[in-house]
């Protein structure tokens, strides 16, 4: 749902709807506000026309009344302007003054009711209504009824006519002001959250290899501040907790060193037999995986200087020339094809032999006696090292590059730190290894790195 997007969205939603309901709200609370000030204006005008016909009545010398209007009022409530109209009522319920012939009451008459009394109601057609208001007031001790009233249908009368205007135009006044809020309030939500921001793109250089990396609490608002605080004090726990198993693992690593060594030294001075090869052999293992260890230990804070410039050609004559020795002593031999001329590369020389040295290894434990490896140096970046072994399985050729991952069915004698070592190598510079199936049998593994720009 696009409320669980983020927190920008839902308070736009929100408030959208805060808008809109606001909107409608707004048009009812004034259009109940100007009608209830209009009410009250017609009820005080009707008020003060009620006040000048009691000023002019009263009782007539001989009995009854008489009622002696200025000009201006007979005519306001003529019936040829048909828009008042008046009735004046005595206390036995009589219409003594009326401004229509018929002589009848405006509306019904509440004996109880005191002051002034409102009224409203519909035309005979029902499409207006007509406001008017009655008093009882005493004339020389003479109790009577005034009532006057107003056609709201009439041509004159502007006031409902400007009332719907307004609240028409009012909501397209309120509606853009109210979206016009919503457009500020998303640029202030998107100023306030700038810290998060900051600290979202801090975070994102926190690694294995940058755990000194702390979230910023400049200008972090007060709400967030201790979730920040927070991360950072588990950061500062993970720090030390990596530097302890780096250190333990590099401490065992070397302490491992030395006594490998005396027993390679003492099994060189037994008698030959294939139980002393068997043992020179499983020592070497031992030294390659202590030697990992260290190379995996060492990789968790290496950073590739961006303007260490390293030599593929090179790097593939240094390990063939490393390597070979070992090759020919277990009936293997070592080719280095390819360029015969420098392809310079955007990295660190000695992490790159690493890598090529395990790859190298790799081939060397898992091919037969009496083939090649071959270690190709490519104008484009690449080195490959291809073997005759039995080759890597589709269905693998993920899951060796995962650190202590060993294949059942190529039971090396190592701890499985190899290939990972390889891949942390590539990435660190930003470069890509694959591995495929070399011609005829065998696997080819490919690492390729970033040229250096001329």
């Amino acid at each position: 749902m696009a409320l669980q997007k983020s927190i920008l969205s839902r308070i736009v939603a929100l408030h959208l709807v805060a808008v809109i309901v606001a909107a409608v709200l707004l048009r009812f609370v004034l259009h109940w506000s100007l009608a209830s000030d209009i009410a009250t204006l017609q009820l005080n005008t009707m008020a003060a026309q009620i006040e000048i016909f009691a000023r002019h009545l009263e009782p007539a010398s001989r009995g009854g009344w008489s009622l002696h209007l200025p000009d201006g009022v007979r005519d306001q409530y003529s019936d040829a302007y048909d828009r008042y109209s008046y009735a004046i009522i005595d206390d036995a319920g009589k219409v003594i003054f009326s401004s229509h012939a018929s002589k009848q009451p405006l509306f019904a008459i509440d004996p109880d009711a005191t002051g002034i009394v409102p009224y409203r109601a519909r035309t005979p057609r029902g499409a207006r209504t007509i406001a008017g208001a009655s008093a009882r007031k005493d004339i020389d001790g003479h109790p009577v009824w005034i009532q006057v009233a107003e056609k709201l249908s009439h041509r004159d009368v502007i006031v409902d006519d400007v009332l719907a205007n307004f609240l028409r135009q009012v909501v397209w006044i309120i509606v853009p002001v109210l979206l016009l809020l919503l457009v500020a309030d998303t640029i202030i939500f998107r100023l306030a959250m700038r810290p998060l921001h900051r600290a979202s793109d801090r975070a994102k250089h926190i690694s294995p290899t940058r755990l000194d990396v702390r979230l910023p609490t400049d200008d972090m608002p007060p709400e967030i501040l201790p979730l920040v605080k927070a991360v950072n004090q588990a950061l500062d726990r993970l720090e030390l907790g990596f530097r302890s198993q780096r250190e333990f693992a590099a401490d065992a690593a070397h302490e491992l060193r030395t006594p490998l060594a005396i027993l390679r030294t003492r099994i060189e001075t037994l008698p030959h037999s294939e139980a002393s090869r068997a043992l020179g052999r499983d020592v070497e293992n031992m030294s390659r995986v202590v030697s990992q260890l260290l190379d995996a230990t060492e990789l968790e804070t290496a950073v590739v200087d961006p303007e260490s410039v390293a030599d593929l050609h090179e790097v593939g004559v240094e390990i063939a020339e490393f390597i070979a020795p070992l090759a020919l002593k277990r009936g293997k031999s070592i080719e280095l094809i390819g360029v015969d001329e420098p392809v310079l590369i955007v990295g660190n020389a000695e992490m790159i032999r690493r890598a090529t040295r395990n790859l190298v290894e790799n081939a060397l434990h898992h091919t037969p006696e009496g083939t090649t490896i071959e270690i190709v140096v490519g104008q484009d970046g690449s080195i490959s090292v291809i073997d005759n072994g039995d080759g890597v399985p589709p269905e693998n050729r993920e899951s060796i590059f995962k650190r202590f991952w060993r294949q059942s069915t190529r039971a090396s004698g190592g701890a499985g730190l190899g290939l990972s070592i390889v891949k942390k190598i590539v990435e660190a510079h930003h470069g890509s290894i694959t591995v495929e199936d070399a011609p005829g049998r065998g696997a080819r593994f490919i690492m390729r790195f970033p040229l250096l720009l001329a």
